[in-house]
């Protein structure tokens, strides 16, 4: 069977038909999805839009790599990430990764460590526009809290700035989860 083979960053809106169909992988019962859309607050400011800027060929290669890497590790037959560039509406699709795996546990945990992998070691920066008109660079944060281990090498950093998102039920400082861990930034 030979798989699709399309861009890992794009800039046009993302589609998940250019992921290949399960039917392709009949030994997978999990399907791990995520798609990640813009929204339209950030740290208590209200967001209008936002731009996605990527080293393209670096940031091709290294998405590929990783997906290799997450098959291998989690033992997975399908790891596959598309992430936009270029101007962002809110509602729009940033990123969508999708794993296929013989258990439900397989395929969430290789799409989640898809996401994480992407976000924090791909050169793909992302710049908030504001309601009140400015605009900011914004730092990659994680999604989940990492505890006791250290087997993954972005999992080995701490987060300095507090989660103000309207979901959470109060404010944490992040790097209480790994405190004796130095937080990793991109060289700009």
């Amino acid at each position: 069977m030979e798989l699709k083979q399309f861009a890992r960053i794009q800039d046009t809106p993302l589609q998940q038909d250019v992921f290949d169909g399960i039917q392709y992988f009949p030994e997978c019962g999990g399907i791990g999805i995520f798609i990640g859309t813009v929204r339209n607050h950030h740290e208590g400011k209200a967001v209008k839009a936002l731009k996605y800027t990527a080293y393209a060929p670096v940031a091709e290669k290294m998405i590929r790599q990783i997906e290799q890497e997450i098959q291998t590790e989690y033992g997975v037959s399908y790891v596959r990430v598309v992430h936009r560039i270029g101007s962002l509406d809110i509602g729009d699709i940033a990123i969508i990764a999708m794993a296929y795996a013989p258990h439900r546990r397989e395929a969430f945990q290789a799409c989640e460590e898809a996401v994480e992998r992407v976000k924090h070691e791909v050169p793909v920066w992302k710049e908030e526009f504001y309601m009140d008109g400015s605009s900011q660079y914004v730092e990659g944060c994680c999604i989940r809290r990492d505890q006791g281990s250290d087997h993954h090498p972005h999992r080995k950093h701490a987060h300095t700035h507090n989660c103000t998102d309207a979901h959470k039920s109060e404010k944490l400082p992040l790097n209480l989860i790994q405190p004796d861990v130095p937080v990793y930034q991109w060289p700009l």
